[in-house]
């Protein structure tokens, strides 16, 4: 790995580039990570391209998978972070237990915000139509419905109650 060259933030050069018949991108283990890391911190598809220096086709093309479940990235990195420091707090690291202390607080405070702020809301109610436009169908319906019961006054007038016949 001598001849590997390096830019000026590490990032190694890939052969070829800027050359004419580049060689097609190669996604890594590396380069995945970096984009769900920036994913769980709210990066814009864009920004993230630039971070890993792809155009943004190249990105949804080769981490399509990771884009899908943005919004659970944030997620998965704080799980991980708890399951660091529960892993280094179990082999008795005190640095480890006050981070750990830490962030069950802060998750603590999440949960009842969360429940705070789904108690000012109110209940479900009833599905409300979305629309006011009544249709043909369902205006012949509640006329039909209407005539049947004797409610309305139609046109027809008495001719379509039982036992009424005119000649």
């Amino acid at each position: 790995m001598s001849g590997d060259v390096f830019d000026l933030f590490g990032n190694p050069v890939r052969p070829g580039k800027g050359q004419k018949g580049r060689p097609p991108y190669e996604a890594t283990q590396k380069d995945r990570n970096k984009v769900k890391m920036l994913l769980a911190m709210g990066w814009n598809n864009q920004r993230i391209a630039n971070a890993i220096e792809v155009s943004l086709a190249t990105l949804k093309r080769y981490f399509r998978a990771e884009l899908v479940v943005r919004d659970q990235m944030r997620d998965r990195l704080e799980a991980r972070r708890l399951e660091l420091a529960m892993e280094m707090a179990n082999t008795g690291n005190t640095a480890a237990m006050r981070e750990l202390d830490r962030l069950i607080l802060k998750n603590d405070q999440k949960l009842a915000t969360d429940r705070l702020d789904r108690m000012g809301q109110p209940e479900e109610e009833e599905e409300k139509p979305t629309s006011k436009y009544v249709g043909k169908g369902e205006l012949s319906r509640k006329k039909a419905n209407a005539l049947a019961k004797g409610e309305a006054a139609s046109e027809w007038g008495d001719l379509l109650k039982p036992g009424n016949y005119e000649n």
